[in-house]
């Protein structure tokens, strides 16, 4: 068992739940502080959902995944990653940097794993009282000072409700794994445009007999390439530009590019890219033009392995694959303290901080055009900054949260897809001058223009 208690400030303990990428970011910025950091993580690895795991239940990528956001705009920007990794790195190879990054930063000797976190209740002193299950099942308990949640977002699969049932094989995004000899010449339907309907789709076309991809709105798809650079370090740099600006432009090179998407039997969209969160595939419209996947309008009902669609037409399918994202859950949090499941805004200042909780911090709780990882360190630093007491939260913490929450960093569409939706370089400037406000000043980004993509220089993970 854990003891603990409330401690002098040099002495605080900081628990955290989960060691993937925003966990280890929380846990390395706390040992740099001189606190005393447990870290709770239910898998026996570091690296949360980019563990692969074959098996259905556990959260994690899939067999083939790739990161969607390039390794340039990925990466810690304490830590690069090795030159050798490609423009976007595989899972396996995603899995060995943050195993790299545990090490190098002295965050394993911390990482409790196989231990499930239970209940987190605060106390009248202001401190945590974690229950948790440890690697032998047995029930435990510790207290600690400070609380930070690292737990993730994409774990809690949301299941879109039709009438009607489906007798085929059903399943969400969440337990797909990879395709087998099971698809072959299979009629197979993806619910949902996001990332993962997109890559499960081409990855179903590959053997499948019929992929048909349905959609209920528009949705904007980018290729991971555009000027012979990745799509983001593309577009960061034009952050020089006013953002409808930037929008308008970047919504002008796809059409160019791609032309009206009406011409692929795709819903045609009026609204400028970075409304909503973009797509981002480089083979869906390819397999679209090649007839290996179709797309089809959205879902009226399920009867029986039929499916009728809004336009009134109907067909078989031996599988059916939502990927409808997921619920923002915390089920050790009583749902009087803490419910997020249906906001439409998450209400956090800075996306990490709510109000009259104290001693609770959220790390890595928002979606980012662009990667959750380097911007998790940072809000990470400001939280260790404040438990040393280098930094002070703003006293009208509420009005600031409501401010955040009326004005979001662009006009995204509504709806609890964009609850913690934001742009990567204004969240990234945001945090780095309430950094630099306390003296600790970041410098400049380690790709902010696409004209230093090249010059930027790197080295082995765990050098």
């Amino acid at each position: 068992m854990i003891s603990g208690g409330v401690r002098s400030m040099q002495a605080k303990r900081i628990c955290v739940i989960g060691a993937g990428p925003s966990g280890l970011a929380a846990a390395k910025n706390a040992v740099q502080a001189g606190l005393d950091v447990t870290v709770f993580e239910k898998n026996d690895k570091v690296g949360g959902n980019w563990v692969f795991n074959a098996a259905t239940g556990h959260s994690s990528v899939y067999e083939n995944t790739h990161i969607i956001s390039s390794k340039a705009l990925s990466e810690f920007e304490d830590f690069p990653m090795p030159a050798e990794y490609p423009d976007y790195p595989k899972h396996n190879q995603i899995q060995a940097y943050f195993d790299s990054y545990a090490w190098h930063f002295g965050v394993m000797p911390a990482i409790r794993f196989r231990h499930t976190v239970t209940s987190a209740q605060p106390q009248p002193d202001g401190s945590w009282r974690i229950a948790y299950t440890d690697a032998e099942g047995a029930a435990q308990c510790a207290d600690f000072d400070v609380l930070m949640v690292a737990n993730g977002h994409h774990w809690a699969p949301k299941f879109p409700e039709y009438p009607g049932r489906f007798t085929g094989i059903y399943m969400h995004s969440h337990d797909f794994k990879g395709i087998d000899d099971s698809w072959r010449g299979q009629s197979v339907l993806v619910i949902g445009a996001g990332n993962s309907a997109c890559d499960i789709a081409v990855e179903s076309a590959r053997l499948a007999g019929q992929v048909c991809l349905s959609m209920r709105s528009p949705q904007w798809f980018v290729p991971k390439f555009m000027l012979g650079k990745p799509s983001d370090v593309t577009g960061a740099g034009l952050n020089f530009l006013p953002r409808r600006l930037k929008q308008w432009l970047m919504t002008l090179m796809l059409r160019i590019s791609q032309g009206p998407y009406e011409s692929y039997g795709l819903p045609a969209n009026t609204k400028p890219v970075l409304s909503h969160h973009p797509t981002l595939n480089s083979d869906l419209l390819d397999f679209i033009r090649h007839g290996r996947i179709t797309p089809v309008p959205g879902i009226t009902c399920f009867d029986g392995d039929t499916v009728e669609f809004t336009d009134g037409s109907r067909r078989r399918f031996d599988r059916v694959c939502a990927c409808t994202g997921f619920w923002i859950k915390f089920p050790f949090f009583a749902p009087d303290l803490i419910d997020f499941q249906h906001v439409e805004k998450v209400p956090l200042y800075r996306k990490m901080i709510p109000d009259g909780i104290a001693n609770l911090y959220f790390i890595g709780l928002f979606q980012p055009t662009g990667c959750i990882w380097p911007l998790a360190d940072y809000q990470a630093m400001l939280a260790c900054a404040e438990i040393t007491g280098r930094y002070r939260r703003p006293a009208d913490l509420a009005a600031r949260i409501r401010h955040e929450m009326d004005n979001p960093h662009y006009r995204f569409d509504g709806g609890s897809r964009h609850a913690t939706q934001v742009d990567y370089h204004v969240l990234r400037n945001e945090l780095k001058a309430d950094l630099k406000s306390i003296g600790i000043d970041i410098g400049k980004p380690p790709m902010g223009i696409a004209g230093r993509y090249k010059q930027w220089p790197r080295s082995a993970a765990g050098a």
